[in-house]
């Protein structure tokens, strides 16, 4: 019975999503079960495309990306997949009309991670943050608003800016993994032998500023969403004020993060915002 094979493609994107990143899979278990799912197989399928590029050194990265995306495409055609990730993600993709639009701009940037190690341009930059985040706040903001085309369209730039924000972030707190292990620099102003204060301060507030309009779109978020976008938000600002008060050289040299019992605290604080209709 494919039901049964449903279920085990649904959990399997699920234990991706709770074995790869314990912060976004405690922000997933905020929101409504009726859509929580939904998020857990879009993250899957982010995951499995960013781990090809990433993590597989010693095999042939280009084919199994191109094997990948083949089997994508197949999935969304077939509206099945034997690949239990891709099988959750295409029957979300097609539940809440997920444009190909979005997937083919974040596939093309996985790709790019595959040859290209330096954004010389702002053009290029934004290109790549569109691909690798903004669609995917997009791909998670359709299951939130779900057949409400006006409330998307309505919310899709505070969306794209979230997206933006969190990814700066991923960049500023891997900087040491991306070009050390990865030899990326995704940062156009960036020189990574001479970052000092007035570069790190420069990306800092072009980050707060897309954290402040990525808010306004969570207050006007469905109920079933808002309180778990909000956890990932409250997350990603407290981690963003780690990296503020980090030293460059710091910043270079290890991972920052954010201590469990600390994670704990905010999740309360959330829980208290959301309760009070702070939010």
């Amino acid at each position: 019975m494919k039901a049964i094979f449903d279920k085990i493609s649904f959990d399997c994107s699920r234990n991706v999503t709770r074995a790869y990143s314990t912060s976004f899979s405690s922000a997933v278990r905020m929101l409504a079960p009726s859509i929580r799912q939904d998020i857990y197989n879009i993250y899957g399928f982010v995951r499995f495309a960013d781990e090809i590029v990433d993590s597989f050194h010693d095999y042939d990265k280009e084919q199994l990306f191109t094997l990948f995306e083949n089997d994508l495409a197949k999935a969304l055609n077939d509206k099945i997949s034997l690949n239990p990730v891709l099988n959750a993600f295409q029957h979300t993709a097609i539940k809440y009309n997920i444009d190909s639009s979005l997937t083919g701009a974040f596939m093309k940037s996985m790709k790019q991670d595959l040859v290209k190690k330096d954004y010389a341009s702002f053009e290029e930059y934004n290109e790549y943050i569109y691909g690798s985040a903004d669609v995917v706040g997009l791909m998670c903001l359709k299951v939130f608003t779900g057949s409400d085309t006006d409330k998307y369209e309505e919310l899709k730039p505070s969306a794209m800016r979230l997206g933006s924000a969190f990814q700066k972030i991923n960049f500023l707190r891997d900087l040491k993994a991306d070009t050390e292990d990865l030899e990326r620099n995704y940062f156009p102003t960036l020189n990574l032998k001479e970052m000092d204060d007035a570069t790190k301060a420069h990306i800092i507030e072009e980050i707060e500023a897309d954290l402040a309009e990525g808010y306004k779109g969570i207050v006007r978020l469905p109920a079933e969403a808002k309180f778990g976008v909000y956890t990932a938000y409250v997350y990603y600002k407290k981690l963003l004020k780690k990296l503020k008060n980090t030293p460059p050289l710091q910043i270079r040299a290890t991972r920052i993060r954010v201590p469990d019992y600390e994670k704990f605290g905010l999740l309360a604080k959330c829980y208290l915002d959301y309760r009070l209709n702070i939010i």
